[in-house]
């Protein structure tokens, strides 16, 4: 997904980390929900929504915008979402491992993983295909025992 920092969500998002970077975390989460209000399409819904759910204050409201965030990034052309793809299937993921629903968590760790086949062997790609095989181990391992 390619990141227009002339967007106004991107524009807002951006702030909205600066905020969280200076401990400001309400303010950042008001600039996160303002970001989703005007956000306008899939492309800017997926990056508002993704940042809403760093602040939404319990695992089912954080993994209620992780859901959201793909399946507005999902709507995008594969070319434009292809490296936040991966990204948000591992944050839904990890939200249904947090509340122990481990078959669905498998399976979105399994479309991250898919997702993240595409990426590069760049830092980004390693790290995103690392989180991937850590909660693939790690619910595995949950639902044998």
């Amino acid at each position: 997904m390619l990141f227009n920092t002339d967007n106004p969500v991107v524009k807002r998002c951006t702030q909205g980390m600066e905020l969280e970077h200076a401990f400001r975390t309400e303010e950042a989460a008001a600039l996160f929900l303002e970001a989703w209000e005007i956000a306008a399409t899939d492309e800017e819904k997926s990056i508002a929504a993704h940042y809403v759910a760093r602040h939404a204050g319990s695992v089912e409201g954080k993994l209620d915008w992780d859901l959201k965030a793909l399946e507005h990034g999902e709507r995008v052309e594969a070319d434009r979402a292809i490296a936040l793809l991966p990204s948000l299937c591992l944050n839904v993921a990890k939200g249904y491992e947090d509340l122990s629903e481990l078959e669905t968590a498998i399976r979105f760790y399994n479309r991250a993983n898919d997702y993240a086949s595409t990426l590069p062997e760049d830092g980004y790609g390693q790290m995103l295909r690392a989180g991937v095989a850590a909660g693939l181990e790690r619910t595995q391992k949950k639902t044998t025992e």
